[in-house]
């Protein structure tokens, strides 16, 4: 297995840039697993392929509004990307500037003053903020939008799912933007059920493997959460017949590592991740997958492709092509069963 196998060729042209309206007026593309058939729908339809006593699981994460600027002592204007919190005061973030070393001080126009406290890898850098950064964000605080996307976002509750409710992400979940309340409403009037897990999402969500063999890359670490109400829905609905949906990739993750924890079940959890899903992983838990169209050499085609078969995902990404679907974050949705 190489790197190399999970790459594909995707003109900028199918990449969206900004997301439909409404939210489930989104095209799907199903993929049966087992026999390789597709089928071609709207988002909204998507109830034609569940069924009664299923259960969704979501992911309940909110992206924070993670991007801000300051000022160096020279005054130079520099870039912050917060990507994880270490403890009250200090965060990893990715910077976008020079001469950013270690000990240098930093100002923030509207908000605490920071201190750069440890050089990471590339542009990665620890920053210990005089105070806590998050009462701030609705003054200095931006919504990170991955760095394909090029349109200004004119509602920033686009880039967040309409149930999410944890802050933590700096990225969204985006296989749940497709949902809408209504949708919803009318998927448990016929008897679909939902769950909710949190994963917070880190930007190296969107960083593709560069190792020849993906097997050497190191996953990202992420905190995520599987509480107890959610465990007992999954037992209710196996227990019953019901499937286990996915709502995203990082729903997946969640449930898979839940799944490890127990062992012989699923067990409630509370904690960080580094699952790396790769073709050969035996799942434990998930059923059916609802998903985006993921970026080239990423470790989400690997997790689809170990999901459905690597062919049949390259296959049915070259279709989408074909039919002229839409790619990535504010793109167009698969269902994988």
């Amino acid at each position: 297995m190489k790197t190399s196998d999970f790459d594909y060729i995707l003109p900028p042209e199918f990449i969206a840039q900004i997301p439909v309206e409404p939210r489930d007026s989104s095209r799907l593309l199903v993929l049966n697993r087992s026999n390789g058939s597709l089928g071609h729908r709207l988002f909204r339809e998507i109830g034609q392929y569940l069924h009664p006593g299923d259960l969704l699981v979501v992911n309940r994460t909110r992206v924070i509004p993670a991007r801000i600027f300051a000022r160096k002592p020279t005054g130079g204007i520099i870039e912050i990307l917060l990507i994880r919190r270490d403890d009250s005061l200090t965060w990893e973030c990715l910077v976008g500037g020079k001469g950013l070393t270690e000990g240098k001080t930093i100002h923030i126009e509207k908000g605490p003053s920071a201190e750069i406290v440890d050089v990471l890898e590339g542009s990665r850098r620890r920053i210990r903020f005089a105070e806590p950064i998050e009462p701030y964000f609705p003054i200095i605080g931006n919504v990170p939008l991955p760095p394909y996307i090029h349109e200004a976002l004119k509602d920033p509750e686009r880039y967040q799912t309409v149930y999410a409710r944890d802050p933590g992400s700096v990225a969204a979940p985006t296989a749940g933007l497709h949902f809408t309340p209504r949708l919803m409403d009318e998927l448990k009037a016929e008897g679909v059920n939902f769950a909710e897990v949190t994963l917070h999402v880190g930007l190296d969500t969107f960083a593709p493997v560069t190792e020849d063999d993906p097997e050497q890359h190191q996953i990202h670490t992420e905190w995520c959460e599987i509480p107890t109400a959610t465990v007992e829905a999954i037992t209710q609905a196996q227990q019953s017949g019901g499937r286990i949906v996915a709502v995203g990739t990082t729903s997946v993750r969640t449930l898979e590592t839940a799944a490890k924890i127990g062992k012989n079940g699923i067990l409630s959890f509370s904690g960080p991740t580094n699952l790396y899903i790769l073709p050969g992983y035996k799942f434990k838990i998930v059923d059916a997958m609802i998903t985006n169209f993921h970026l080239p050499k990423s470790t989400l085609i690997m997790l689809a492709s170990a999901f459905a078969g690597r062919e049949q995902i390259l296959s049915a990404y070259e279709i989408a092509k074909r039919e002229h679907y839409c790619f990535y974050s504010f793109g167009d949705a698969m269902f994988i069963y």
